[in-house]
């Protein structure tokens, strides 16, 4: 117990005193996470809406990608991504392994299927006389969706905050595609794995304390607006 309190209280100075390594792996998981997470929001809230309000042929197979996908093991995308992005693969030629932006395709492939998938359900579970109310008055198909989203938008924020939750704690993708490359792609996550690792106990419990405060911050976000 010494040991644990002891590497508490490191921990807690480390925060209380800005170490510049833990604020780089912060700085870090926020960047790769927060651009992620917008790129999925806009990929998947769509698709999201494309597919609980329509229709058509392949629509219960699209439902089934969705959920395997939600499902997909970091380490297959980041597999499946090394071999796009290595020097030998296709994009080879723009450089992106071991960048950040690597590090965000990796992510979006994440987070899309989860935003999606909230989407959907929060779709499903809307009014149904929204849409065809709204194109009876005028608007259009896409402005009546906009306005069934407006409806839903509690339920496409928490589709929004599972996908950022998803990202931000995710370890395979950035190892494989960032290279935990110290001061540019190792972030909270990737740090803590390799620290503790290396004994370095206090220094992967102060970016465990702050990954929670950040989701703890994040869901307290998003209840204070549900209840507004």
């Amino acid at each position: 117990m010494d040991y644990l309190f002891s590497s508490l209280g490191t921990a807690l100075g480390m925060i209380m005193h800005l170490n510049g390594e833990v604020l780089s792996a912060v700085g870090t998981s926020l960047y790769t996470s927060v651009t992620a997470i917008l790129f999925s929001s806009l990929f998947g809230v769509a698709a999201g809406a494309a597919i609980g309000l329509g229709s058509f042929p392949g629509r219960g197979l699209a439902m089934t990608v969705l959920n395997t996908l939600m499902a997909l093991p970091t380490v297959v995308v980041g597999l499946v991504l090394f071999g796009l992005f290595s020097r030998q693969g296709p994009f080879g030629p723009l450089g992106l392994l071991f960048t950040p932006w690597a590090m965000i395709a990796g992510q979006i492939v994440l987070a899309t299927p989860i935003v999606a998938n909230y989407t959907v359900a929060a779709v499903a579970g809307a009014d149904p006389r929204i849409l065809p109310t709204a194109m009876t008055l005028g608007a259009s198909r896409l402005s009546g969706t906009w306005q069934l989203l407006l409806e839903v938008r509690f339920g496409v924020m928490a589709a929004v905050v599972a996908g950022f939750g998803r990202v931000i704690a995710e370890v395979g993708v950035a190892m494989m595609l960032g290279g935990n490359i110290r001061g540019y792609t190792r972030t909270m996550t990737t740090a803590i794995a390799l620290e503790t690792s290396k004994g370095e106990f206090a220094f992967g419990l102060a970016l465990g304390i702050v990954l929670m405060t950040v989701a703890l911050v994040i869901n307290l976000f998003l209840h204070q607006l549900q209840h507004r």
